[in-house]
């Protein structure tokens, strides 16, 4: 039988040609032999792989050579300190998402008392990765996520479930769900579809990744449809994050004047860490 570092250095050399990165191999090959952590295929390399596991794993290196992202491939996704559920029906949590996460965690004392009882809805859930890593950091906060999909919120509700976090979730376009249950809410945060530019995206993602969550219909635009609707979801003061495209900035300022220009209300704009305009906070008083 083989070692682990026998087998990943096969494997290595045959997806130079694609590509592909070796932490995904490492990841792949810590998924089959059961490992907490792709680093123990370090420490357990020379530990030996049965015929059943190799040919797992090479079937698994096939489908990377056909750029499906590992996250799919191993049904999982790490998303700051939770390991999420993610299947094609759901897009794979992003880097800037975590970023948007921390701002909200930071910039949380310029608009709220964080201890009180906030009412939160993730809009465009997906994976529910902003509504649990929200609900895990803010145990009191009152939080709640939709999702037009069915599919989508299936998995939502699974990671909610694995980390067992109280969260309502509701089918429905928008702000739908929570005007029709009379909802009063503090917070709104929606990374909803942003893509402007099919060219922007990477094979792996336009192929396997759900398109009705990457591209921005400008006739059917979640973020227009929230601030269209945010009256009758506001009793107090309201904070609305978003996660934007980096060319969307002027469209969202335009937004802003036509749909709230009866509140005094605060927009800043804050860059990600390739210094692209990433998140709008919105605060309407």
């Amino acid at each position: 039988m083989k070692k682990i570092y026998e087998v990943y250095l096969e494997a290595l050399k045959l997806c130079e040609p694609y590509h592909i990165l070796s932490s995904d191999l490492r990841v792949l090959l810590a998924f089959d032999m059961g490992f907490a952590s792709p680093i123990d295929t370090l420490y357990y390399k020379d530990k030996e792989m049965n015929e059943e596991q190799i040919a797992l794993f090479n079937s698994q290196v096939e489908r990377l050579k056909n750029n499906e992202p590992v996250e799919y491939i191993v049904n999982e996704a790490n998303f700051l300190d939770l390991k999420l559920y993610v299947d094609r029906n759901v897009l794979i949590p992003r880097m800037e998402t975590t970023e948007l996460i921390a701002n909200l965690s930071e910039k949380i004392y310029d608009y709220f008392d964080p201890r009180n009882y906030l009412v939160v809805a993730d809009i465009g859930t997906g994976s529910g990765a902003i509504a649990c890593a929200i609900k895990n950091m803010y145990k009191n906060w009152l939080v709640s996520a939709s999702d037009i999909s069915s599919p989508a919120l299936e998995v939502a509700k699974k990671n909610a479930e694995k980390y067992s976090l109280p969260i309502s979730f509701y089918q429905g376009d928008s702000l739908k769900p929570y005007i029709e249950r009379n909802m009063n809410l503090d917070i709104i945060i929606s990374n909803p579809p942003y893509i402007v530019n099919k060219k922007d995206v990477q094979p792996s993602v336009s192929f396997f990744e759900p398109s009705s969550a990457l591209y921005l219909d400008f006739s059917s635009s979640v973020y227009e449809k929230i601030l269209a609707d945010v009256n009758k979801v506001k009793k107090g003061s309201l904070l609305i994050v978003f996660e934007i495209g980096y060319d969307l900035k002027e469209y969202i300022e335009d937004l802003c004047k036509k749909y709230l220009g009866n509140y005094s209300y605060k927009l800043e704009f804050i860059k990600d860490l390739n210094d692209l305009d990433r998140f709008a906070f919105i605060f309407l008083e």
